[in-house]
Protein backbone atom coordinates (compact mmCIF):
# COMPACT_ATOMS: atom_id res chain seq x y z
CA UNK A 1 0.00 0.00 0.00
CA UNK A 2 1.67 3.19 -1.20
CA UNK A 3 1.83 6.11 1.17
CA UNK A 4 -0.40 9.05 0.19
CA UNK A 5 0.56 12.64 -0.15
CA UNK A 6 -0.63 14.71 2.80
CA UNK A 7 -3.05 17.08 1.07
CA UNK A 8 -4.36 20.43 2.24
CA UNK A 9 -8.14 20.71 2.85
CA UNK A 10 -10.01 21.07 -0.39
CA UNK A 11 -13.55 21.58 -1.68
CA UNK A 12 -15.38 19.75 -4.43
CA UNK A 13 -16.05 21.22 -7.87
CA UNK A 14 -18.69 23.95 -7.75
CA UNK A 15 -17.67 25.16 -4.31
CA UNK A 16 -19.69 22.62 -2.28
CA UNK A 17 -17.81 21.17 0.64
CA UNK A 18 -16.68 17.63 0.03
CA UNK A 19 -18.42 15.53 2.74
CA UNK A 20 -15.35 13.32 3.07
CA UNK A 21 -13.38 16.39 4.17
CA UNK A 22 -16.06 18.22 6.12
CA UNK A 23 -15.15 17.90 9.83
CA UNK A 24 -18.72 18.49 10.91
CA UNK A 25 -20.05 15.43 9.07
CA UNK A 26 -17.04 13.16 9.21
CA UNK A 27 -17.45 9.75 10.75
CA UNK A 28 -13.90 9.08 11.88
CA UNK A 29 -14.58 5.40 12.38
CA UNK A 30 -15.85 5.09 8.82
CA UNK A 31 -12.93 7.09 7.48
CA UNK A 32 -10.43 4.98 9.39
CA UNK A 33 -12.01 1.81 8.00
CA UNK A 34 -11.61 3.19 4.49
CA UNK A 35 -8.02 4.22 5.25
CA UNK A 36 -7.35 0.63 6.29
CA UNK A 37 -8.41 -0.36 2.77
CA UNK A 38 -5.95 2.09 1.20
CA UNK A 39 -8.39 4.92 0.41
CA UNK A 40 -6.34 8.08 -0.12
CA UNK A 41 -9.37 10.38 -0.08
CA UNK A 42 -10.47 8.96 3.26
CA UNK A 43 -6.98 9.51 4.63
CA UNK A 44 -7.04 13.14 3.46
CA UNK A 45 -10.30 13.64 5.34
CA UNK A 46 -8.95 11.92 8.43
CA UNK A 47 -5.84 14.06 8.23
CA UNK A 48 -7.87 17.26 8.17
CA UNK A 49 -9.74 16.15 11.27
CA UNK A 50 -6.88 14.98 13.44
CA UNK A 51 -3.74 16.81 12.28
CA UNK A 52 -4.35 19.70 14.68
CA UNK A 53 -4.97 17.58 17.78
CA UNK A 54 -2.03 15.33 16.91
CA UNK A 55 0.29 18.33 16.64
CA UNK A 56 -1.06 19.69 19.93
CA UNK A 57 -0.34 16.46 21.81
CA UNK A 58 3.16 16.23 20.35
CA UNK A 59 3.94 19.91 20.95
CA UNK A 60 2.90 19.59 24.60
CA UNK A 61 5.62 16.96 25.05
CA UNK A 62 8.40 18.25 22.80
CA UNK A 63 7.81 22.02 23.02
CA UNK A 64 9.97 22.62 19.93
CA UNK A 65 7.87 23.61 16.89
CA UNK A 66 10.04 22.04 14.18
CA UNK A 67 10.42 18.74 16.00
CA UNK A 68 6.71 18.68 16.78
CA UNK A 69 5.82 19.11 13.11
CA UNK A 70 8.20 16.33 12.13
CA UNK A 71 6.87 13.89 14.74
CA UNK A 72 3.24 14.78 13.95
CA UNK A 73 3.93 13.97 10.30
CA UNK A 74 5.45 10.63 11.34
CA UNK A 75 2.37 9.88 13.43
CA UNK A 76 0.01 10.48 10.53
CA UNK A 77 2.10 8.27 8.28
CA UNK A 78 1.94 5.61 11.00
CA UNK A 79 -1.86 5.97 11.06
CA UNK A 80 -1.92 5.28 7.32
CA UNK A 81 0.28 2.23 7.70
CA UNK A 82 -1.35 0.75 10.79
CA UNK A 83 -5.02 1.64 10.24
CA UNK A 84 -5.91 -2.08 9.76
CA UNK A 85 -4.81 -2.69 13.37
CA UNK A 86 -7.38 -0.32 14.84
CA UNK A 87 -10.06 -2.02 16.96
CA UNK A 88 -13.14 -0.06 17.91
CA UNK A 89 -13.55 -2.04 21.13
CA UNK A 90 -10.27 -0.58 22.39
CA UNK A 91 -11.22 3.07 22.10
CA UNK A 92 -12.38 5.75 19.70
CA UNK A 93 -10.37 6.55 16.57
CA UNK A 94 -9.32 9.90 18.05
CA UNK A 95 -8.07 8.29 21.26
CA UNK A 96 -6.19 5.65 19.29
CA UNK A 97 -4.52 8.24 17.08
CA UNK A 98 -3.65 10.59 19.94
CA UNK A 99 -2.20 7.67 21.89
CA UNK A 100 0.08 6.98 18.92
CA UNK A 101 1.04 10.66 18.92
CA UNK A 102 1.87 10.70 22.61
CA UNK A 103 3.97 7.54 22.31
CA UNK A 104 5.89 8.93 19.36
CA UNK A 105 6.59 12.15 21.23
CA UNK A 106 7.81 10.28 24.30
CA UNK A 107 10.01 8.10 22.07
CA UNK A 108 11.57 11.23 20.58
CA UNK A 109 12.30 12.63 24.04
CA UNK A 110 13.88 9.35 25.14
CA UNK A 111 15.92 9.17 21.96
CA UNK A 112 17.18 12.72 22.48
CA UNK A 113 18.04 11.96 26.11
CA UNK A 114 19.88 8.78 25.12
CA UNK A 115 21.82 10.70 22.47
CA UNK A 116 22.75 13.40 24.98
CA UNK A 117 23.84 10.73 27.47
CA UNK A 118 26.07 9.10 24.83
CA UNK A 119 27.63 12.46 24.04
CA UNK A 120 28.27 13.11 27.73
CA UNK A 121 29.91 9.70 28.12
CA UNK A 122 32.03 10.30 25.02
CA UNK A 123 33.12 13.69 26.34
CA UNK A 124 33.96 12.15 29.70
CA UNK A 125 36.03 9.43 28.05
CA UNK A 126 37.89 12.09 26.09
CA UNK A 127 38.86 13.73 29.38
CA UNK A 128 39.70 10.43 31.10
CA UNK A 129 43.32 9.23 30.89
CA UNK A 130 43.89 6.12 28.83
CA UNK A 131 43.97 2.78 30.63
CA UNK A 132 47.73 2.40 30.13
CA UNK A 133 48.34 5.87 31.50
CA UNK A 134 46.22 5.20 34.57
CA UNK A 135 48.00 1.89 35.11
CA UNK A 136 51.38 3.59 34.93
CA UNK A 137 50.27 6.25 37.40
CA UNK A 138 49.00 3.64 39.87
CA UNK A 139 52.14 1.56 39.54
CA UNK A 140 54.30 4.65 40.08
CA UNK A 141 52.39 5.50 43.26
CA UNK A 142 52.72 1.94 44.54
CA UNK A 143 56.42 1.88 43.68
CA UNK A 144 57.01 5.13 45.57
CA UNK A 145 55.15 3.78 48.56
CA UNK A 146 57.19 0.55 48.54
CA UNK A 147 60.39 2.58 48.29
CA UNK A 148 59.30 4.86 51.13
CA UNK A 149 58.70 1.84 53.36
CA UNK A 150 62.01 0.31 52.30
CA UNK A 151 63.91 3.51 53.12
CA UNK A 152 62.30 3.55 56.53
CA UNK A 153 63.91 0.17 57.21
CA UNK A 154 67.42 1.64 56.89
CA UNK A 155 69.44 3.05 59.73
CA UNK A 156 69.65 6.82 60.00
CA UNK A 157 73.20 6.99 58.67
CA UNK A 158 72.41 4.65 55.77
CA UNK A 159 69.28 6.64 54.83
CA UNK A 160 71.31 9.85 55.02
CA UNK A 161 73.95 8.52 52.63
CA UNK A 162 71.34 7.17 50.18
CA UNK A 163 69.44 10.47 50.19
CA UNK A 164 72.53 12.48 49.37
CA UNK A 165 73.84 10.06 46.74
CA UNK A 166 70.66 9.02 44.91
CA UNK A 167 68.17 11.82 45.54
CA UNK A 168 70.50 14.81 45.47
CA UNK A 169 72.89 13.29 42.94
CA UNK A 170 76.12 13.73 44.92
CA UNK A 171 79.14 11.57 44.24
CA UNK A 172 80.55 9.37 47.01
CA UNK A 173 83.36 11.88 47.53
CA UNK A 174 80.90 14.75 47.77
CA UNK A 175 78.82 12.76 50.27
CA UNK A 176 81.94 12.12 52.33
CA UNK A 177 82.82 15.83 52.28
CA UNK A 178 79.25 16.82 53.12
CA UNK A 179 79.09 14.45 56.11
CA UNK A 180 82.77 14.95 57.07
CA UNK A 181 83.43 11.22 57.12
CA UNK A 182 85.94 9.01 55.28
CA UNK A 183 85.17 8.05 51.69
CA UNK A 184 85.43 4.35 52.58
CA UNK A 185 82.74 4.77 55.25
CA UNK A 186 80.39 6.35 52.72
CA UNK A 187 80.89 3.49 50.27
CA UNK A 188 80.28 0.92 53.01
CA UNK A 189 77.09 2.65 54.14
CA UNK A 190 75.81 2.89 50.56
CA UNK A 191 76.64 -0.76 49.86
CA UNK A 192 74.91 -1.98 53.02
CA UNK A 193 71.94 0.29 52.36
CA UNK A 194 71.48 -0.98 48.81
CA UNK A 195 71.69 -4.61 49.96
CA UNK A 196 69.05 -3.91 52.58
CA UNK A 197 66.81 -2.02 50.15
CA UNK A 198 67.04 -4.79 47.56
CA UNK A 199 66.17 -7.41 50.12
CA UNK A 200 63.20 -5.41 51.40
CA UNK A 201 61.81 -4.61 47.93
CA UNK A 202 62.22 -8.21 46.79
CA UNK A 203 60.35 -9.46 49.83
CA UNK A 204 57.39 -7.16 49.08
CA UNK A 205 56.93 -8.21 45.44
Amino acid sequence: MTEPFIPAPRTAVGGDTDPVRDPSSRDLGRLLARVAQGDHDAFAGLYDAVAGPVYGVVRAVLLDHAQSEEVAQDVLVEVWRTAPRYRADRGTPVNWILTLAHRRAIDRVRSAEACAARERRAALLDRTPAYDQVTEQVEAVLERERLRVALASLTDVQRQAVTLAYYRGLTCRQVAESLAIPLGTVKTRLRDALIRLRAHLTATL
